[in-house]
């Protein structure tokens, strides 16, 4: 039965459970923020008949405090797995090319897996693509939105001189790459800003050669 003691005793117990909400938000405003991501998939069937399937799997981000400690400095953790299946093909093979789009106070959420995104780097299509440049180590202005590859792998060329690929290559019907805790750091924004996956999948059959990209969700890097 209430009475107004029981209320007001009710009352000052949610105002106490308010004040430690409070103190809660505030001490998780500088904590490590982990964000889990949907993933993806797409299927295309090249011209000839080849089934190819791109999947993003187990992609997560983790936001954090800057240690740049201004509004301008953004810091994230990013893992993933992309991993390519291919059906109906004959000798094929094919490599991967996973990365981020950034962007700083730009809309970087295409139109589907294949929308790309709707911000103009390029200067003719309005899409953003993905580029050769390496590591997440970006300096982005308001507008602005750059791409970058995870891998970076060391071989020696055709001459034996140095070489860096940005792609892992695959023979065969099956091929996959996996990144853990790979850094996206931003500078200069003083805006919003978002990143987002891609996988970029360059497939070779004996018959034709096709590119097939998939777009993650876009997340905030606040």
């Amino acid at each position: 039965m209430f009475n107004r003691k029981n209320l007001a005793r009710l009352a000052g117990v949610g105002a106490a459970a308010s004040m430690a909400l409070g103190l809660f938000s505030t001490g998780a405003a500088n904590a490590d923020t982990f964000i889990p991501l949907p993933g993806g998939e797409i299927t295309k069937t090249l011209s000839d008949g080849t089934v190819v399937t791109v999947r993003l799997v187990g992609e997560s981000a983790t936001i954090s405090p800057s240690m740049g400690a201004t509004p301008i400095h953004r810091n994230a953790w990013a893992s993933a797995s992309a991993q390519v299946e291919i059906a109906g093909g004959e000798k094929v093979g094919g490599k991967i090319y996973p990365g981020y789009v950034v962007g700083c106070q730009v809309n970087i959420d295409g139109g589907g897996a294949e929308g790309g995104a709707s911000a103009d780097i390029d200067g003719s299509s309005g899409e953003v693509s993905p580029s050769g440049e390496v590591g997440g180590d970006l300096t982005l202005g308001p507008g602005q939105a750059k791409s970058f590859y995870v891998l970076d792998i060391e071989k020696p060329d055709d001459y034996g001189d140095e070489d860096h690929a940005t792609n892992n290559k695959f023979k065969g019907n099956s091929g996959s790459v996996t990144w853990s805790d790979q850094t996206i750091g931003v500078n200069g924004c003083g805006g919003y800003a978002q990143a987002r996956s891609f996988v970029r999948v360059k497939v070779e059959t004996d018959q034709v050669m096709s590119v097939v990209t998939l777009w993650g969700q876009p997340f905030s890097l606040g």
